[in-house]
Formats: structure tokens, sequence, C-alpha cells
């Protein structure tokens, strides 16, 4: 049975459809991205899954038996809009969440110690809350999510506020959970983070999942036929291109027409006495994917 399975997930407010029909899996030990613009359906869909709402129709398999509040002590949540106890110290919040999760206040507070140095704020137990910067707030709150080491853990938009040593440092948290085979879903807008650390996708737009699979898949899927050429020289004019746009002096990107294949263009280069040093398919970005598939272009 599935570690994590959305099957039918229906979900409205009134007259407004949020979630229609959702039904994908999520597999052990991965880090997989649930993706879509604002407004899709991704926030209701995570709240269905920590039972702050209920759906309409549909059911949740988690940790291979249907979906209770049981479970939730072995999830964690990194929720989008923040919430920290501002008038309280950040070691003694940290120590309640881990509370909250079942640890003894020993161990909850000798976790919350770990936690602060792994994230680079060892001396800021003592702190308010209030007195931390907003990146400093978040990787607390990060801090709080992980350190009762969830089975699973949802974290939305974990970089936000971050500068890039701590985007790489929560880059290298998540790694790490996968490593332990412990399952992540990030949810996120910035898709070279997908890139980066996704091992699955599923992109929701309109309430519906229009893309789900293994990231190399999708990127290959949804790419559109184009080769990248080096050369030390000119481009000759070839047949079955019917774009070509210069990235550089010497590297050019070429837009294939109709059933045209990459070995042909190949040849035809070579047979022209062109000096090719590269010569490779261009794989869309999920970025470029991303936009196309919300805009309808895919």
């Amino acid at each position: 049975m599935s570690f994590l399975a959305f099957d039918r997930i229906k979900k409205s407010y009134g007259d407004t459809v949020a979630i229609r029909d959702v039904s994908f899996e999520v597999q052990e030990g991965e880090v997989f991205g649930l993706l879509g613009p604002n407004g899709a359906g991704k926030t209701s869909l995570i709240r269905i899954l920590m039972d702050i709402i209920r759906p309409n129709e549909g059911t949740i398999t988690l940790f291979g038996e249907s979906h209770s509040r049981d479970h939730l002590d072995r999830v964690g949540y990194l929720p989008e809009e923040r919430g920290l106890y501002t008038k309280h110290k950040v070691l003694e919040v940290l120590t309640y969440f881990g509370m909250l999760k079942g640890l003894s206040r020993a161990e909850a507070r000798s976790r919350s110690r770990h936690w602060l140095d792994k994230v680079g704020l060892a001396e800021v137990g003592g702190w308010k809350v209030e007195r931390l910067s907003k990146g400093m707030g978040q990787k607390v709150q990060i801090a709080s999510t992980l350190l009762f080491e969830p089975e699973l853990c949802v974290l939305d938009e974990p970089f936000a506020g971050l500068d890039p040593v701590n985007v790489r440092l929560v880059q290298d948290l998540i790694q790490d959970r996968r490593s332990a085979g412990q399952t992540t879903i990030l949810s996120t807008h910035q898709m070279n983070m997908v890139e980066a650390l996704c091992d699955r996708v599923a992109l929701i737009h309109k309430g519906e999942v229009v893309i789900y699979g293994e990231v190399s898949d999708v990127r290959h899927r949804y790419s559109l036929p184009e080769v990248r050429v080096g050369l030390d020289g000119p481009l000759p004019r070839v047949e079955g291109v019917e774009r070509s746009t210069r990235e550089n002096d010497s590297t050019w990107r070429l837009l294939l027409a109709g059933d045209t294949q990459p070995t042909s263009i190949l040849a035809d280069l070579v047979g022209k006495g062109a000096q090719v040093n590269r010569f490779e398919r261009v794989l869309a970005s999920m970025e470029e994917i991303f936009i196309r598939v919300v805009e309808g272009q895919a």
C-alpha cells in the first residue's frame, strides 16, 4: 500500500470548486514537489492532509492506513503563513512545539538546542521571538518543524526570506531527510529548487492535476524539439531548422521543424564542414514548463 495517496479528492467552498477529482501518490523517502499557480488548490489539498479542513469527496491513505488525526504526530508542517509566539523566548517556543508532538520536556529542550545549532542560531535561544529578523524567524520555524524528525514533512515555501547561504542550508536539510529515508513534500514557486531537489512532482492548475511524474521525465516530455550546437566558426544553413537563436559567440539554439531528428541535423552540419564541438538536446526548465502549462501553451 502507498506511503501517501490522494484518491479522487474534491473540495468546494460554496459554489467555488477548489479541487476537482485529484489523485496522486507520494513514495516513501522521496522529495515530492507540489506545484501550481496561486489559487490552484495546493493549499486546500495540504490543509486536507493536515486535517484542518475536510474534503467533500475522496480519501487519503497515509502510512499504509486510512488517514486519521492520529497520524499527525508523525507529520511536520511548515505553513506559508508563519506563526511563532513573539513574546516568548525562542528555546521555550521550540520546546513547546516539540512537546506537542509527544516529546518529553527534556527531550524537546535538548532537540531544540541541537536544531538551533544546526540552523546556525545557537546564540538566540534566550532571545524573545520578536527580536528575530525575518530570515532568522524562518529558520527557527523550520527547526520547529523538523526537530521531532517527522516521517512526513510538508514544507510550504521554505525558502522565503532567506539569503543564498541559508537557502543552501535548507536545501541540505531536505537532502539529509531523503538520505535518512524520510519523506518531504515541497510546495514552492521556485522552480530551480524543484529541479535541484525533487524526485517527482504534481502540478495542479485550476484544481486539477495537469502534470505528474518524475522530474526528468516531465522535462523530456514537455521540451520543445530543440538542440544546442557549439561551433568553431559560423553556422551553415541546414535543412529542418525552423528557427535558430544565437546564445553567444560560439553557441546556437536550433528549433527543429516537423519530424526532423537531431541526428540528421548533426550529419548535415558535419557534411557542410562545420566544426562542431558541442551538440545536445535542450531540455525545458521546470520554470518554462510551469509557464507554458499555466498559460495553456504546453
